[in-house]
């Protein structure tokens, strides 16, 4: 080995984990699926090493730059990295001169992996513009952007657009695991991870796999090492990513019982357990979407027609918050909740479909109220005409007139029985005037 293949050695030596654990193939791939699994259009591509232009869109640390190296081990074409918040349009050219070069003297295509591609302007986005569309470079981008709305639009029509999604747990428990045990990772410091450690870790990641393997190598590198080796428990790994473990697994049953007393906070009409509850699960890697779901149902199943804008703000809450994302999104949540909790409160509306379906299911209805039939429904020979004598409220005083709408077998029947909280009252009282 000379000394310049030493240097090399020792580089890749004290590059993080992170780096020295991607995957040089598909083989050693985990996670995202649905774009890089089995016999997908991205993998057969990369098999095939026929790739057109691509841009790679997600949040960090979910195998953007890694996927690109998966393919410069895969290609025949000669790769070029550059990154875009150090190049400039300097940069793109020498790198479309090399292209054209590999073409002249190798019949070689170039991939032209610029990461982080949201970050060139107009200027620089337009002056690669003409040499993805002729050819010249095949372009993958990555970005932790939307390209919709952060990269030039005719760029992105000349590429296959490719989100990669958060990891899943599973997903960065298995990347820690390798690490653990590979020579390219730790594998040569006789490392014992407690399962609990590694469960931590890949909990808090919060679908980061850098982050997951960041706080992995932090671990390793600063315990003491005894005659057995280096030992990492939950406590050092908690040290290491700066969050203190909560008993909280997401499909245990600490989720359900911090669920339910969020929501029976809520209904309680206590803001302030409401929101610790809410705190409690986002500080555990809770997903937001899942509690803004449960918001919205306890706006409608709790607080109902006592308070009807709780609805709307429970659901402008569920909107926004996958708008946003986190850590911001909190804050929505934390607004919806408190709402709820504060709102008046009644299950009128919950009892009413569930008294009516309980009727659906156990009352036999021979038919329906002739009047109110499809009047432009054909009529029966020998039957009376559908709609007869259907009395259309708009046309009376106060737009009401009473007649009969429940079928006979249900006639009188009462399901919506409101409270006298909030809004409530109101309906109370008008319905006073209305119901027979």
């Amino acid at each position: 080995m000379d000394l310049f293949e030493q240097n090399r050695e020792n580089a890749k030596k004290s590059a993080p984990l992170a780096a020295r654990m991607r995957p040089t193939s598909l083989d050693e791939w985990v996670g995202q699926e649905h774009i890089i699994g089995k016999n997908t259009l991205l993998s057969r591509a990369i098999k095939a090493d026929k790739l057109s232009s691509l841009v790679l869109y997600g949040p960090p640390g979910t195998g953007k730059t890694t996927l690109a190296t998966v393919i410069s081990h895969a290609t025949q074409a000669v790769f070029m990295q550059i990154n875009a918040t150090t190049a400039g349009v300097k940069d793109i050219q020498k790198a479309v001169e090399e292209a054209k070069s590999a073409v002249a003297l190798y019949a070689k295509r170039t991939i032209l992996f610029v990461d982080e591609i949201h970050r060139f302007n107009k200027l620089q986005q337009d002056a690669l513009l003409p040499y993805v569309e002729n050819g010249t470079v095949i372009l993958i981008g990555a970005t932790t952007e939307n390209p919709y709305f952060e990269v030039n639009k005719a760029l992105v029509s000349r590429s296959m657009i490719f989100e990669l999604n958060p990891l899943s747990h599973e997903n960065i428990l298995t990347l820690l695991r390798r690490a653990v045990t590979d020579s390219r990772g730790l594998g040569e410091l006789k490392i014992t991870a407690h399962d609990d450690a590694l469960h931590f870790l890949a909990d808090k990641a919060n679908g980061d796999a850098r982050t997951a393997l960041n706080a992995l190598e932090l671990a390793a590198l600063t315990t003491e090492p005894t005659a057995a080796g280096i030992e990492i428990t939950l406590e050092t790994a908690a040290a290491c990513i700066q969050k203190r473990p909560l008993m909280y697994e997401k499909n245990g049953d600490n989720h359900y019982d911090t669920i339910s007393a969020f929501i029976k906070s809520m209904r309680g009409s206590d803001p302030d357990a409401a929101v610790y509850y809410l705190a409690r699960m986002l500080y555990a890697g809770e997903d937001p979407k899942f509690i803004a779901r449960r918001i919205v149902i306890c706006a409608s199943e709790d607080v109902g027609n006592a308070d009807p804008h709780a609805l709307q703000v429970a659901v402008a809450a569920a909107n926004a918050v996958q708008f946003i994302g986190l850590p911001e999104g909190q804050i929505i949540l934390s607004q919806a909740a408190i709402y709820i909790a504060c709102a008046p409160k009644s299950n009128a509306s919950c009892e009413a479909i569930f008294a009516a379906l309980d009727d659906v299911e156990k009352v036999q209805v021979k038919s329906l109220p002739i009047h109110l039939k499809d009047p432009n429904k054909p009529k029966a020979v020998g039957s009376l005409a559908h709609g007869a004598g259907y009395k259309y409220a708009h046309a009376f005083p106060g737009n009401y007139i009473p007649q009969q709408y429940l079928p006979d077998e249900l006639k009188g029947r009462k399901y919506y029985n409101p409270t006298e909280n909030g809004v409530e009252k109101k309906i109370k009282e008008s319905l006073k005037n209305l119901r027979p």
